[in-house]
């Protein structure tokens, strides 16, 4: 059964040799270090440089439709055989916005409410970027569906860091 885990960038390391994933998803500042576990191959690390942010700010780079799509791409040739890993720096909003956007994109025929409850279930600090998820509602043609979801949802319990979670695609 494919299994996403998110991750905050400190648990990288372990969740990637815990889990046994052989792809990795990386949703952070352009400019942050990011070392790739030596387990994973370049081509198999989808790096992706934007800010946590949902309006445009000076020195930061607001997710766009080029970013989603990116991921889009990715997470659809992901081979389902071993868990993906998805990270950003804490763990909390751009990560979990992609494991939500990853579970709807690869079943359009689940409910945008049920994932987004499951996710909430694994992860109380889960607090997916709104940007990233209106970005991906309007490309899987979701009709405001998605963006409906994590505000129901809300906003996650506060939290420096996310405990790694994982949700199953199934």
């Amino acid at each position: 059964m494919p299994t996403l885990h998110v991750c905050a960038l400190s648990r990288l390391p372990e969740t990637v040799a815990t889990t046994g994933a052989r792809h990795v998803v990386t949703l952070i500042n352009v400019g942050t270090p990011v070392t790739r576990p030596a387990s994973i191959a370049e081509a198999d690390h989808l790096f992706v440089g934007i800010s946590d942010i949902t309006d445009a700010l000076d020195g930061h780079v607001l997710p766009d439709e080029a970013h989603v799509r990116r991921l889009l791409d990715f997470v659809r040739a992901w081979p389902r055989e071993q868990p993906l890993v998805i990270h950003c720096y804490a763990g909390i909003s751009r990560s979990t916005a992609a494991a939500f956007i990853t579970a709807c994109a690869l079943r359009p025929d689940r409910d945008e409410a049920e994932i987004a409850r499951e996710l909430r279930q694994a992860s109380p600090s889960a607090t997916p970027n709104r940007r990233l998820v209106a970005v991906a509602d309007a490309l899987l043609e979701r009709d405001g569906r998605m963006i409906s979801a994590v505000a129901a949802i809300g906003r996650g319990a506060d939290a420096f860091e996310g405990e790694p979670f994982s949700v199953t695609i199934d």
